[in-house]
């Protein structure tokens, strides 16, 4: 390995060399950083601290917000210090470590929105029988079977970036290390390698978005039947994570199921699944939901309550 490798760091040429344009991010990407570590911890622990957690539509849902907080602190932090102190190089061992995190973490949550799915629709197509489908027992296996996903994918992945020379020049043109920009810079032949990827990280982004597709035109036409307001509640739950698959998805797509090439408009499709999307699920999540919004209220307003009475 040492010997295919004399390059002991990567530089990132980042979103854009302009200063102003530079500071504009700066100031974007810490508040869409703080937002979201403020929303998803919110969400996080107002499940955890409500009866809502022995449920397991939201079992599923507090295991979003600490994959969305694990997933976007692998890039955004990064970015950020980037931008702040105009220094964008990260060492190879980062780099390395940076490529297996997201594409562990990424696959664990895509496999937690497909479970969520699942759920959505085992909820409204059968519900006498949702409690004995939806046991303890299965929801701990199927979040077990999401981290094993996970590791299975960022392994394989892994293995093929890993094992690449890296020997002249060392300037991505990202702001992280990704898979398709490293073998822009490789020093060999990349091209089996890169549909490798796509066919592993192209075909997991569209067979997942075909499942998940597939399922809520099931919940569709399940909902015909049920009543106005059954219909309401359904679609209300059901509208929030279809809109976080479209955004979470439409960009991996894009990303990953094409040529292995790349193209400057990735990196503004990549920070819709490394920041925005993370950003945006708490608000999602919770403006869609009448029992999200009742929890967050009952555990706060309590909380709140309680220190001022015993302060």
């Amino acid at each position: 390995m040492e010997n295919q490798r004399n390059i002991s760091e990567f530089i990132f040429m980042g979103l854009s060399s302009d200063q102003n344009i530079q500071i504009f991010c700066f100031v974007l990407f810490l508040f869409c950083y703080v937002a979201l570590l403020v929303g998803n911890l919110l969400i996080l622990v107002s499940i955890q601290c409500s009866p809502l957690f022995h449920q397991a539509t939201y079992y599923f849902l507090s295991h979003l917000p600490s994959m969305d907080i694990c997933y976007t602190s692998c890039v955004t932090p990064k970015l950020i210090s980037d931008l702040l102190l105009g220094r964008k190089t990260i060492s190879y061992g980062n780099c390395m470590l940076q490529v297996f995190s997201l594409h562990f973490l990424g696959m664990i949550e895509i496999c937690i929105l497909t479970v969520m799915a699942f759920d959505c629709c085992v909820a409204i197509c059968k519900p006498l029988h949702y409690m004995v489908i939806m046991n303890s027992t299965r929801c701990n296996l199927l979040l077990l079977a999401a981290w094993a996903g996970g590791a299975v994918h960022s392994f394989s992945q892994f293995s093929m970036v890993i094992n690449l020379p890296f020997c002249g020049p060392n300037e991505i043109d990202h702001y992280y290390c990704d898979i398709f920009p490293l073998l822009k810079v490789a020093c060999t032949d990349t091209y089996i390698t890169g549909i490798l990827v796509v066919a592993n990280s192209g075909m997991v982004a569209l067979v997942t978005f075909i499942l998940l597709f597939g399922s809520y035109v099931i919940i569709l036409f399940t909902l015909r039947n049920h009543s106005a307001e059954g219909r309401c509640k359904a679609l209300s739950t059901c509208g929030s994570h279809i809109t976080v698959v479209v955004l979470f998805f439409g960009p991996s797509i894009f990303a990953y199921l094409r040529p292995p090439t790349t193209f400057p408009e990735d990196k503004i499709f990549s920070l819709f699944y490394t920041i925005i999307v993370p950003m945006f699920n708490p608000l999602i999540y919770t403006l869609r939901n009448t029992e999200m919004k009742k929890a967050i209220r009952k555990v706060w307003c309590q909380k709140i309550f309680y220190e001022e009475k015993y302060s």
